[in-house]
């Protein structure tokens, strides 16, 4: 794969995370020349985004966990704190932002369950 070839994988790739994978698509860097990184044996973790232009810094990583700021737990986690564990995490911009990360969740990992308190 030249450079041009790889440009092109990355505009796809781009599209395709911007779009919410409606157009473009995931990124297959098989055969890639990545400027001599050889990355034979690696294991990359799947189901890992990284989220940006939100209220806090959103990381899904291997499908399961979730980093949301500087606290980071499983999606199921998540899915269970109380509405006074997530005020101790940052006060009224947590509890704001708290419904908008279970969207995110939901969107990236599947849809889950909600505590009561969250409308």
């Amino acid at each position: 794969m030249n450079s041009t070839e790889l440009q092109k994988v990355f505009e796809e790739h781009n599209l395709w995370i911007t779009s919410m994978h409606e157009s473009g698509s995931r990124a297959n860097l098989r055969g890639a020349n990545l400027s001599g990184a050889d990355l034979t044996g690696a294991i990359l973790p799947d189901n890992t985004f990284v989220i940006m232009g939100e209220a806090y810094y959103i990381q899904i990583t291997n499908g399961e966990y979730v980093k949301a700021g500087c606290q980071n737990h499983t999606a199921d986690q998540w899915r269970k704190f109380t509405k006074r564990e997530i005020a101790e995490m940052d006060q009224r911009k947590a509890l704001r932002f708290y419904p908008r990360l279970l969207d995110l969740i939901d969107f990236y990992l599947g849809k889950g369950e909600r505590p009561e308190w969250v409308s």
